[in-house]
């Protein structure tokens, strides 16, 4: 089989295809944050309306990000042996259609169901997506096509949360801001759909338990690929963390904003799709390993101003973190890709 990473064929930056790809792939990443963590803007609305804690609230991001964690082993290797493209496609219309339908949601139980299918659903883009960009973009231009892909995700985070914050502002209800985002999911889904590239390079696998099992087989002991499991777990932990819990704390003493006008601080993450897009191309010129640490240590550096009780360090506090996680994400994200594909899983 011929070298993926070589062969002419690969989009390389400034083509028309690495163009498509990384389009396609930046409306893919905006999609996923969208739909996962809208609801964070709404985690107050939810609390009154379904007379929930902060914490039982929070768990409309929490089974959501569970769910994916678990269903993306399995959905890889059912990709392997039907389609890329055709995978992500399914995963994004899925989602946005489960999210109209959340809005629909009787109580909190059900609400619960809709966003773990969500997440079940957005496990087949996070399974493909980086085994697409491996596969069919030369590796010199995937740092700067993963930073993309990440940058996409930091623009739906945003997006989401504002799109839900604003529809809440004006008709007061929380199943019309779910809607609203649902909605703009679907039309990021049918962009996705009609200019994402054929998959050239895709090698069909067979999607046996056996097969299964033997890429796992090849990963689990890879030492590189469990410490960036890890590094990825916990950062997104953080991340998860700090933009659930920061709403209970802004509306609240001693800072006392209203629910809008902190739901604005989520602009912070468009420093983050800046910085995963520049995280990508200095990866392709300085190497991943040179830029994930320092990634990683201005991560810790935002999240220790942002402790500080006073709005003029956690405004900035929140946008170094932000920056931190994001270069950290599109870093230790392209490394996974690229470290599978050389493993063969």
């Amino acid at each position: 089989m011929t070298d993926p990473h070589i062969s002419p064929a690969a989009h390389t930056r400034g083509t028309p295809g690495f163009r498509r790809a990384t389009g396609a792939l930046f409306a893919a990443g905006m999609t996923t944050f969208m739909t996962l963590y809208c609801v964070q803007a709404l985690l107050p609305a939810l609390s009154t309306h379904f007379d929930l804690s902060p914490a039982a609230s929070s768990l409309t991001i929490s089974v959501s990000t569970a769910a994916m964690a678990v269903a993306v082993v399995p959905l890889t290797a059912l990709s392997d042996a039907w389609s890329r493209t055709g995978m992500m496609s399914l995963a994004l219309g899925a989602a946005a259609l489960l999210g109209i339908a959340a809005a629909f949601a009787p109580n909190y139980p059900t609400l619960l169901v809709f966003r773990v299918l969500q997440g079940l659903a957005l496990a087949g883009l996070q399974a493909t997506a980086m085994s697409y960009l491996a596969e069919e973009v030369h590796r010199e231009s995937l740092g700067q096509a993963m930073g993309l892909y990440v940058a996409g995700n930091g623009i739906g985070g945003m997006a989401g949360r504002l799109v839900a914050d604003g529809v809440l502002d004006l008709t007061g209800s929380w199943r019309w801001a779910i809607g609203a985002v649902g909605a703009v999911a679907a039309v990021a889904a049918g962009v996705f759909h009609l200019t994402v590239p054929a998959s050239v390079r895709f090698v069909r696998r067979e999607a046996r338990p056996r097969a299964l099992a033997s890429a796992i087989g090849r990963a689990l002991p890879d030492g590189a690929l469990l410490r960036l499991y890890l590094i990825g777990f916990v950062a997104m932990a953080a991340f998860v963390t700090v933009y659930n819990y920061l709403g209970f704390r802004l509306i609240e003493a001693p800072f006392n904003l209203s629910q809008t006008t902190a739901g604005l601080l989520f602009i912070a993450y468009t420093a983050g799709s800046f910085s995963s897009a520049a995280a990508g191309r200095l990866v392709d010129r300085y190497g991943r390993p040179r830029v994930l640490l320092p990634a990683l240590f201005v991560t810790i550096a935002g999240l220790v101003v942002m402790l500080v009780p006073h709005l003029g360090a956690v405004i900035p506090g929140l946008v170094i973190f932000t920056v931190g996680f994001f270069a950290a994400h599109a870093v230790a994200s392209g490394w996974v890709g690229g470290r599978s594909t050389v493993l063969g899983v």
